[in-house]
C-alpha cells in the first residue's frame, strides 16, 4: 500500500469515484465519506457515495445523505456505478467483509482502493493508497488531514465542515474520550472559523429520535442490565422482543453501551443484541483494559483498545453466557484498580 499523500499529484484529474464505508454505517463512517464527497466533487470529479446497507434515521439531515445509494435496496444501480468506477475509497473499515454483500463485487473489480481507517488490523494487500492510523480519534479527522495535508483547506465548506465534525463529535464520545487530541481540537477550531454552527450538528445527531427510543432506553436499563460488581463489568442483552416492542430501527441502539460505564468502578460494559442472521456485540472499556483484544479472542471481532465489536452465531442465552466465562477468564485484569 502506497502512502496517501502519493495520492495528491493525481487529484487534478477527473475521475469516476465511489467512496463506500463499513455496514450500518454512524456518524464517522456516513460524515467521512459525504465530508470526502463534497471535497471531492469541487475538484471536478464524479463521485457516488455507496452504503452496503441502511442508516439510521438521525443521520439524513447530513448535506448529500439524500444522494447516498443503499446497496441491498438498489443493487443493480450499485453493481452499474462500481463496474464504471475507477477509484474506490473505503472509508471507515480496513477489511472488505466489513462491506457485508457488496464485498465480492469491491474483491473482484480491478479498481484503485484507498484506505482511509483507523481500525486496527488492516488488510493492507487490497488497498494501492492508504493510511491507517490508530491513533487518530475517527475517520472523520483522518478526512480532514487528508484535504488539509493536500493544501486544500479553501475547499473545506460548510458541507464539508459538518459532515466531518458530526464524526469526530461523535468518536470521541462529544471530546470526552482520550482520542480528542489537541489536534482534533485545533481541526474543529478551523471548522469554526469555516462558518461550522457545532450547535445545529450536536442537535442533528442527539436531538433526533423518537419517543420510543427513549421508553426503550429506559425499559432496558430498568430490566436488561446486569452488573457484576466483583469484575467490575455491567452487561445489557436485548432480545428480538424487545427490539419489536418498541420498534427499534437502526440507530436507534446507538450509544447505548455507554450508559454502564457512568457505574462508579465500572471498568467493561457490553451490549449483544439478539438480530436475525446473528448476535452483535458492542464493548466499551475504561482505563488498561482492551477490548479490542477480547472482541478478537472471543467474538470474532475487534476495533480499538477501548472500542470494540464482535459476533456470535449461537443464541441470545449461550452467547450471554459465553461472555461471563470471558469475563471470568479476565478476572484479574479487570479487577486491577491501577486505572484513571
Amino acid at each position: 500500500m502506497q502512502p496517501i499523500h502519493e495520492l495528491y499529484p493525481l487529484l487534478g484529474t477527473p475521475r469516476k469515484a465511489v467512496i463506500t464505508m463499513h455496514q450500518k454505517p454512524d456518524a464517522d463512517a456516513m460524515g467521512s465519506a459525504l465530508g470526502l464527497y463534497h471535497f471531492l466533487v469541487q475538484l471536478g470529479h464524479e463521485v457516488t457515495v455507496i452504503s452496503p446497507t441502511n442508516w439510521a434515521r438521525w443521520l439524513y439531515w447530513m448535506p448529500g445523505c439524500d444522494k447516498v445509494v443503499d446497496y441491498e435496496l438498489q443493487r443493480e444501480k450499485a453493481e452499474t456505478i462500481l463496474a464504471k468506477a475507477e477509484w474506490l475509497f473505503c472509508l471507515d473499515f480496513n477489511v472488505l467483509a466489513r462491506t457485508k454483500q457488496m464485498a465480492a463485487t469491491l474483491e473482484k473489480l480491478p479498481f484503485t482502493r484507498i484506505l482511509i481507517d483507523h481500525h486496527q488490523q488492516p488488510d493492507m494487500p487490497k488497498f494501492t493508497f492508504g493510511i491507517s492510523d490508530t491513533s487518530k480519534s475517527s475517520t472523520c479527522e483522518m478526512v480532514y488531514d487528508f484535504i488539509i495535508g493536500g493544501g486544500f483547506g479553501n475547499l473545506i465548506n460548510l458541507e464539508v465542515s459538518e459532515c466531518l465534525y458530526a464524526g469526530v463529535m461523535t468518536d470521541t464520545g462529544s471530546f470526552r474520550f482520550p482520542a480528542a487530541s489537541a489536534a482534533v481540537h485545533n481541526m474543529v477550531a478551523f471548522l469554526k472559523g469555516r462558518g461550522l454552527d457545532h450547535t445545529r450538528v450536536h442537535e442533528n445527531i442527539y436531538d433526533n429520535y423518537l419517543e420510543n427510543r427513549l421508553r426503550f432506553i429506559g425499559h432496558v436499563l430498568l430490566h436488561r442490565m446486569e452488573v457484576f460488581y466483583e469484575y467490575n463489568t455491567a452487561l445489557i442483552a436485548i432480545s428480538k422482543k424487545d427490539l419489536l416492542r418498541y420498534e427499534i430501527k437502526t440507530g436507534d441502539t446507538e450509544g447505548l453501551v455507554n450508559y454502564p460505564l457512568s457505574i462508579q468502578g465500572i471498568r467493561l460494559a457490553a451490549l449483544v443484541i439478539d438480530r436475525d442472521e446473528e448476535r452483535k456485540w458492542s464493548f466499551r472499556s475504561k482505563g488498561d483494559f482492551d477490548v479490542n483484544t477480547f472482541a478478537r479472542n472471543y467474538f470474532e471481532g475487534g476495533g480499538h483498545f477501548n472500542a470494540a465489536g464482535g459476533r456470535s452465531s449461537a443464541s441470545l442465552d449461550d452467547t450471554v453466557q459465553h461472555f461471563i466465562d470471558a469475563m471470568k477468564e479476565n478476572q484479574a485484569q479487570l479487577q486491577e484498580e491501577n486505572y484513571n
